[in-house]
């Protein structure tokens, strides 16, 4: 069927349902029939939903210009510059017009830019180019659509696991998968960690800036040790993950910042890694965990007298009714493909998802000999918690 014809006989659903389903158009149930009542369509209500359904289809559709957009240079070609023309743009980016304006086309239907009809320009405003165009915003979001097409990639894996029960293991994903993820969280932690988190903390921040060990458990990339070792010079950070190309990449990010001398990344499991802290850090990553209770125990066995545990996980509340949100929308996504499966490929003794709440964390930390659970901020995305023994 022509996709116009598709997208026009979809329009035309609640309407046929409608129609049909009405009272009058109803026959009577045959004798015996199991179903004796017939439920009406509610047209405005399906209306309503199928609307719902198209705006996420076209989410999709827009995360591949985002990311066409952000790789081709798009958006840098349009920030700053007020309104260009399809031309003017396709000239800035090095690209060809003929595609160049059918995205931009795209962009302005989105409003993810501003078309101005009597001069036929486009405009990126500063608003929408924070988003898009700066890479040190806090905000910025093209690099995180490698989440979702890492897990369209892994569809036939989330299939079997459906069916199987299996785990998925962080490292069997798309290689999208790990730096989706490292990208989207480290503009959120570089707005927030140093400045805001860190300081929540009684009396951290002063033992950082006098010198301390810290762990960073679960470290991905990185970012977040990172973040530390420069804020902190006098402190030294050592970074485990159980994924050796994001050990790798941590690396080299670390002689990119130059603070090798600081840092020190290695292979270890939560429940297994070596040495004592003053600091030990969790960032989005307890939940991952397939034993988090076995890695709060171990670090309370890791942690030196007068430590602390910071923990940040993803927003969420305890009961799910008041989890029904975008933000909870993103994380229950996530958690599915994510990090319910990794938790699962570990032996799944606690799978905590992403949406575990504040009364499921304390628990852990509970069963684990901890006395002291404390949130000490919170931002839309993330709750951050002080624990100590």
């Amino acid at each position: 069927m022509n996709r116009f014809r598709a997208i026009a006989a979809l329009s035309h659903i609640p309407a046929c349902i409608h129609k049909a389903a009405t009272p009058s158009k109803v026959s009577e149930p045959r004798k015996g029939s199991k179903t004796m009542d017939q439920h009406v369509i509610n047209q405005a209500k399906l209306e309503s939903f199928v609307m719902r359904a198209i705006s996420d289809v076209t989410a999709g559709y827009m995360g591949v210009m985002v990311s066409l957009g952000s790789k081709l240079g798009l958006y840098k070609a349009l920030a700053g510059a007020g309104p260009l023309s399809s031309k003017e743009v396709a000239k800035r980016a090095g690209c060809a017009e003929r595609y160049v304006r059918e995205w931009l086309n795209a962009q302005a239907a989105g409003g993810y830019l501003f078309y101005h009809g009597a001069s036929d320009t486009y405009e990126l405003l500063p608003e929408q180019a924070m988003v898009l165009a700066d890479e040190d915003s806090p905000v910025f979001i093209p690099h995180a659509w490698n989440v979702p097409a890492s897990m369209w990639f892994d569809e036939e894996k989330a299939l079997n696991a459906f069916r199987t029960g299996k785990g998925i293991a962080w490292g069997e994903h798309d290689g999208r998968l790990a730096c989706g993820v490292a990208s989207f969280y480290r503009n959120g932690y570089r707005a927030s960690l140093v400045s805001e988190w860190l300081p929540a903390l009684d009396g951290v921040v002063a033992r950082l800036e006098k010198g301390i060990s810290v762990a960073d458990v679960g470290c991905g990339h990185g970012h977040s040790t990172l973040l530390m070792a420069e804020a902190f010079p006098k402190s030294r950070f050592h970074g485990f993950d159980t994924h050796a190309p994001s050990i790798e990449e941590a690396r080299q990010h670390a002689a990119a910042a130059g603070v090798t001398h600081q840092t020190e990344f290695g292979m270890a499991k939560a429940d297994t890694y070596p040495g004592r802290y003053d600091l030990i850090c969790f960032f989005d990553t307890l939940h991952d965990l397939g034993d988090p209770v076995a890695a709060a125990r171990h670090a309370a066995a890791a942690l030196a007298p007068g430590g602390t545990v910071l923990l940040v996980e993803p927003f969420a509340h305890d009961r799910i009714e008041d989890n029904l949100s975008p933000v909870a929308q993103l994380y229950y996504s996530a958690s599915t493909m994510i990090c319910t499966a990794h938790a699962i490929s570990e032996g799944g003794h606690l799978v905590l998802g992403a949406q575990a709440g504040q009364a499921r964390l304390a628990e852990v930390f509970r069963q684990a000999g901890f006395t002291h659970f404390r949130r000490a901020a919170e931002t839309p995305f993330n709750m951050i918690f002080e624990v100590r023994r």
